[in-house]
């Protein structure tokens, strides 16, 4: 069982691996027995192509994708499909759920069969098989919001250090991580226009994980729980603000390990986490009593000195 994931400059999408789970289940109910090849910098632990030997297997099935003989960018590497033919020359390959753009190109001939999904020439084309894939089973969707700037904090600042340490342990979340940011650029499809667009997507978060003020505040606003890093050695803005709110969930820079961070999300995704983030949201609004609004009127009021 093989597909662009199996080689080593080819790309991995979700499309491509649901194909393969598709069609690995038909194999498995089917009682045909298979091995699956992985390219090394996906599945370092996966099998290799380079690692298989061809005259074990009968038959080679290549899942998804176009078929095309278009070198990689990498220089003095061939065609991934036509080294997979070389080497595979022993075995009946059968090309499934695949896309046609040149029926003559030897990517495509090299096949024994080809079961397309689409033609260049065809005016229709079958079902991906993508769609029959089990339903997918629920993950956190989880705001990733940090910033490696604030040099007004001189030598307290961690920002580069905890960024480093946020990016590489949400590289392991089983959650769908999103990049954002709470600067808006009217020109920039990439980065929100207005406040409420930041607001949209906050609202839709499972969790939101910064490095802000802004991202803790506005998270919180939108009643998501907030994973809170005050990336300022000894504390500053972050800190003062999750305890000017009564928010729990903020941490040091000096305890954004995996193991804190594992922990915190766990707390921010739990139901006490949620409840605690929604209690906030219903709370926020037009201020009430003292506080930094009233103290600027007060100093605007006249005959105030």
């Amino acid at each position: 069982m093989t597909g662009w994931f199996s080689f080593l400059h080819g790309e991995v999408t979700a499309g491509d691996l649901l194909v393969a789970d598709v069609v690995r289940d038909a194999l498995r109910g089917a009682s045909i027995p298979y091995d699956t090849a992985w390219s090394p910098t996906f599945r370092p632990a996966g099998l290799h192509l380079e690692n298989v030997d061809p005259a074990a297997y009968t038959h080679l099935v290549f899942a998804c994708g176009p078929l095309h003989s278009r070198r990689p960018a990498a220089d003095g590497v061939p065609a991934p499909l036509l080294e997979l033919h070389r080497r595979f020359a022993g075995c009946r390959r059968i090309a499934v759920g695949v896309s046609v753009v040149d029926p003559a190109d030897p990517a495509v001939t090299g096949f024994d069969v080809v079961l397309a999904r689409d033609e260049a020439a065809a005016a229709t084309g079958a079902p991906d098989l993508s769609r029959h894939a089990p339903p997918p089973r629920a993950v956190p969707v989880v705001g990733v919001v940090v910033t490696e700037g604030q040099h007004e904090y001189g030598a307290r600042r961690r920002h580069g250090e905890v960024a480093r340490a946020i990016e590489a342990w949400a590289g392991g979340l089983d959650a769908a991580r999103l990049p954002l940011d709470t600067r808006l650029d009217a020109q920039d499809w990439r980065l929100p226009a207005s406040p409420d667009q930041v607001h949209a997507v906050f609202a839709r978060l499972d969790a939101v994980v910064t490095t802000r003020l802004h991202g803790l505040v506005l998270g919180l606003r939108a009643g998501t729980p907030v994973l809170a890093v005050d990336p300022v050695a000894g504390g500053a803005k972050v800190s003062a603000q999750a305890a000017a709110l009564g928010w729990p969930m903020v941490l040091p820079a000096e305890r954004a390990t995996a193991a804190e961070l594992d922990q915190a999300l766990d707390w921010c995704l739990s139901p006490a986490g949620r409840a605690r983030a929604r209690e906030l949201a219903d709370s926020a609004g037009a201020p009430r009593g003292p506080g930094l609004l009233a103290d600027l009127l007060r100093h605007l009021a006249p005959g105030a000195g």
